[in-house]
């Protein structure tokens, strides 16, 4: 054993929704994957999409709330589908790719909005806008393997029951096959990596003790309070 100055942190996990625990190594985001997003974002949605990250304890699971964080007055959210890694690889073929996934789930990709702008004006990296404490709420994962890889389908997030975000997985312009692809050309994936996949048009700002809860048709939900 180790002679560690302090205990190591247990790793973090997102439950599986038929049993058992996956454990996560990192979180990786992609940034403009939902044409209507990029507009109402006002980027050019010729672009390509491009990747960030988040770290592995920023989760938020099991329905828990989700503190609302400091130094931004514009919160927003981003429900997304998120891939979860179950096989290691680099610079893998997109034919192959989804012979990589373990599992989906919904996820939340929490954002500090006036923190980003600030830091895209700066030409700043926007990591304290994305990469905060319980920046990422997500429901469980549901393995492929009962559920397939799920291309079409109803992503949508309610606040207080009211519907913010609407769009459809068949809207992403880079599928998950070819996110994995190219992501691995950047840095090589790793059996308990979680990929969020980039959210549909609707973004907004939510405050102290809004209920948000997030679906995705066939993979399933997510949902938080913000306190």
């Amino acid at each position: 054993m180790a002679d560690f100055l302090f205990e190591p942190y247990a790793p973090a996990s997102v439950p599986i929704a038929r049993g058992g625990l996956f454990a996560v190594r990192r979180i990786y985001c992609v940034g403009r994957n939902y044409a209507e997003h990029i507009r109402e974002m006002g980027n050019d949605e010729r672009d390509p999409p491009f990747f960030f990250a988040k770290p592995a304890d920023a989760l938020v699971i099991g329905g828990a709330d989700t503190p609302y964080p400091s130094l931004t007055a514009d919160f927003h959210h981003e429900i997304e589908l998120v891939v979860a890694i179950g096989k290691d690889g680099e610079n893998i073929a997109e034919a192959d790719a989804l012979d990589h996934v373990y599992g989906y789930a919904a996820g939340i990709d929490m954002t500090r909005r006036d923190l980003q702008a600030v830091a895209k004006k700066a030409g700043r990296p926007w990591e304290m806008a994305k990469g905060f404490d319980f920046s990422a709420p997500i429901g469980s994962i549901e393995p492929a393997s009962n559920i397939g890889h799920p291309d079409k389908g109803a992503i949508t997030l309610s606040v207080n029951g009211q519907e913010r975000q609407r769009g459809d997985l068949g809207d992403q312009i880079w599928s998950v096959a070819a996110t994995i692809a190219e992501l691995s050309r950047f840095v090589a994936l790793k059996a308990g990596d979680l990929i969020m996949t980039g959210t549909p048009s609707g973004v907004s700002a939510v405050v102290r003790g809004d209920l948000l809860e997030g679906k995705i048709e066939g993979v399933g939900t997510v949902r938080t309070r913000i306190v």
